[in-house]
C-alpha cells in the first residue's frame, strides 16, 4: 500500500507546515516560553527532513513496487483490489487490536494549558537553576576545573575574573605554559569547556543552522593551523642571536621561553642570556623536556623509531588542544551578550541580602507556576488577567528582569536619576553612571568619534565634547609627529650591565652614584 503511504506523508507535511505557522505566529512573553516554541518548530523541521527523505524513496521507486501497484489498480478488477486491501487490514486489526491510530489533525496542533500538556517540562530539565533559561551562563564546576589546573594553583582566580578570562589561553591573562597545556587534565579541562559551550548554543538557539557554525570553525582553525598563526602555539626553536621568537606575550618585544618573561629591548635580551637565572631555567627546561622524551619513548615499542613516533603523538595533540583551544575563543565571541549579562547577573547576587535572594526565588517559581495553574477561561478571565498585570509605578522607576519596578532605594544607590549627556552620541541622555561608563565602548560612541577623524577611542574616555575631543586629538597628533621627529636624535647610552637609556638619564645617574 504504497499509495496510502505516500498519501499519508503529504498529509503529514501539511500539518506539520501549518503547525509551524502557529507557532511563527505566537509571540511568547517568558523567555521559557519562547524557547519552548523554538524547540518545537525545530523538532517539526527535522520531522520534515525525515518524511520528505522516505517520500524522495517512494517516488524514486527503485525496487518497483510503485509503478507495479497503480498497474495493478489500473489494469485487473478495482473491487477485486478494493476488498484485497481491506482484508489485509482486517487481518492487520485482529492480530493487533490495540494499535494506536495517530491522529494528525491532533498530533500538531497547539493545545491549551488547561488541556494537560505539559509544554515546558522538556525545557525546565535543559537549564540549570543558574542559567534561567538560557539568560545566563553556568560555569562553577568549569571555574572548580580551573583552578585545579597546574600552574593556576597557586593564584586566586575568581568567578567574575574566570568569566572575563576563560576564552583566552595566552599570557599574561593565562598563567599556563606551552609544555602544562600537554597534560590530560588540561586536555580533559578545555574539552568540557568547548562541549558546554557548544551545549548552550544548541540548547538556546535551535533554530539556527549551528552545524554549518561548527564546520566553518573547524575550517578556519585548519587553515590557521598550517599556517601557524594560532596563538600560543608557534614554534618554539629559540635562537642563540638577537632575533629570538616572538610566540607569546604581547607581541611587542622579544620572548625568552625559558624565563617566561619578554624584553623590550634587544641589548637586555642578549645581556640576560649570561645571567645565572637564565642559565639555571634553561637547564631546567631542558632536563624537564629530556624526561618528558625518554618517558613517552620507552613506551612507544622501545625501538629506534619510537623518538619519531613520540613526536609524532605530540604535535597531534598539541594539534587537537589548539583546535579546543580555538573553537572555545569563536564560541565566546559569538556570546558576549550573555557573558557580560552573566557578570552582571552575579554581581547583582553578591550585593543582594538572603532575604532578597530567597524573594527572588519565589517570584520565579510563582511566574513559573502560574502558566500551568491559569484555567482556560473566556473574555472574562483575559479581562481580570489584563487587568491584575497593571504594575504600579508613580515614580517611573526601571523594570527589573520580572518586570516589576526596581526598588526605590536601589534606583537612587546606582543613581539611576542622574542624567549624563554626551555631545558625541548625538546629545542622547544616559540614565545612571554605569550605563555612562558602560556607553564608551559602544557602537554609538565609537561612531561618533569615526565621524569627527579619531581613530584611537581608547584615549577619549569621560570626553562627551566635540570640541574636547577635537583639541584632544589635535594635541595627540602633534605630540607624535614631534616625538617622531626628535626620537631620531636622541643618544642612547649603555651602562656596565647592557642597560640602554637616554643621554640625559645615564649622566643623571651617574652624578647621584646609581651607576
Amino acid at each position: 500500500m504504497l499509495l496510502e503511504d505516500q498519501r499519508f506523508l503529504h498529509e503529514d507535511l501539511e500539518r506539520l507546515e501549518q503547525g509551524i505557522s502557529d507557532r511563527v505566529l505566537e509571540d511568547p512573553r517568558h523567555i521559557r516560553d519562547r524557547l519552548n516554541r523554538d524547540h518545537q518548530i525545530s523538532g517539526f523541521l527535522n520531522r520534515i527532513q525525515h518524511q520528505s527523505e522516505r517520500l524522495l524513496e517512494i517516488y524514486n521507486d527503485t525496487e518497483g513496487l510503485r509503478s507495479k501497484e497503480i498497474q495493478t489498480i489500473s489494469t485487473g478488477d478495482p473491487f477485486d483490489e478494493f476488498y484485497k486491501q481491506l482484508n489485509e487490514m482486517k487481518d492487520f486489526h485482529r492480530r493487533y487490536p490495540n494499535e494506536p491510530v495517530e491522529n494528525l489533525e491532533r498530533a500538531y496542533k497547539r493545545k491549551a494549558p488547561g488541556e494537560g500538556e505539559s509544554a515546558t517540562a522538556e525545557i525546565d530539565n535543559l537549564f540549570t537553576g543558574e542559567e534561567a533559561y538560557g539568560r545566563f551562563l553556568d560555569m562553577t564546576t568549569l571555574h572548580e576545573d580551573y583552578l585545579n589546573l597546574p600552574g593556576v594553583q597557586s593564584r586566586r582566580v575568581t568567578y567574575l575574573q574566570y568569566l572575563n578570562i576563560f576564552d583566552h589561553f595566552t599570557p599574561p591573562h593565562c598563567p599556563i605554559k606551552r609544555p602544562e597545556k600537554t597534560t590530560d587534565q588540561y586536555f580533559a579541562y578545555v574539552g568540557r569547556l568547548g562541549a558546554y559551550l557548544e551545549s548552550f548554543l544548541r540548547r538556546t538557539r535551535p533554530l539556527e543552522d549551528l552545524d554549518k557554525t561548527f564546520a566553518s570553525i573547524t575550517h578556519e582553525f585548519e587553515k590557521a593551523w598550517e599556517d601557524k598563526d594560532i596563538p600560543g602555539w608557534g614554534d618554539e626553536t629559540q635562537a642563540a642571536g638577537p632575533a629570538a621568537p616572538v610566540t607569546e606575550g604581547t607581541g611587542e618585544g622579544i620572548w625568552c621561553p625559558d624565563c617566561a618573561k619578554e624584553f623590550k629591548n634587544e641589548n637586555v635580551y642578549k645581556s640576560h642570556l649570561s645571567g645565572k637565572k637564565h642559565i639555571k631555567a634553561a637547564e631546567a627546561r631542558k632536563t624537564n623536556g629530556a624526561g618528558a622524551d625518554g618517558s613517552v619513548n620507552g613506551g612507544v615499542n622501545g625501538h629506534s623509531g619510537s623518538k619519531s613516533a613520540s613526536s609524532t603523538a605530540k604535535n597531534l595533540k598539541e594539534r587537537a588542544i589548539a583546535e579546543r583551544e580555538h573553537r572555545i575563543r569563536k564560541l565566546a565571541s559569538s556570546m558576549e551578550t550573555v557573558r557580560s549579562d552573566t557578570r552582571v547577573n552575579i554581581e547583582r547576587k553578591q550585593g543582594q541580602t538572603e532575604r532578597e535572594r530567597q524573594q527572588e526565588l519565589d517570584s520565579l517559581f510563582a511566574e513559573s507556576a502560574e502558566p500551568s495553574m491559569r484555567p482556560s477561561g473566556g473574555a472574562d478571565d483575559e479581562s481580570d488577567s489584563s487587568g491584575d498585570e497593571k504594575i504600579y509605578n508613580p515614580l517611573k522607576l526601571p523594570l527589573a528582569w520580572d518586570g516589576k519596578p526596581i526598588p526605590y532605594w536601589l534606583y537612587k544607590l546606582h543613581g539611576l536619576g542622574v542624567e549624563f549627556p554626551c555631545e558625541i552620541c548625538g546629545n542622547f541622555v544616559y540614565m545612571g553612571r554605569r550605563a555612562f561608563d558602560k556607553h564608551f565602548n559602544e557602537a554609538r560612541h565609537i561612531y561618533g568619534l569615526k565621524c569627527l577623524g579619531i581613530t584611537n577611542t581608547t584615549l577619549f574616555r569621560e570626553i562627551t565634547g566635540i570640541e574636547d575631543a577635537l583639541k584632544l586629538w589635535d594635541k595627540i597628533t602633534r605630540d607624535k609627529k614631534k616625538e617622531k621627529s626628535g626620537g631620531e636624535n636622541v643618544v642612547q647610552m649603555e651602562d656596565a650591565e647592557g642597560n640602554v637609556m637616554p643621554e640625559k638619564v645615564y649622566y643623571d645617574l651617574q652624578k647621584q652614584g646609581l651607576l
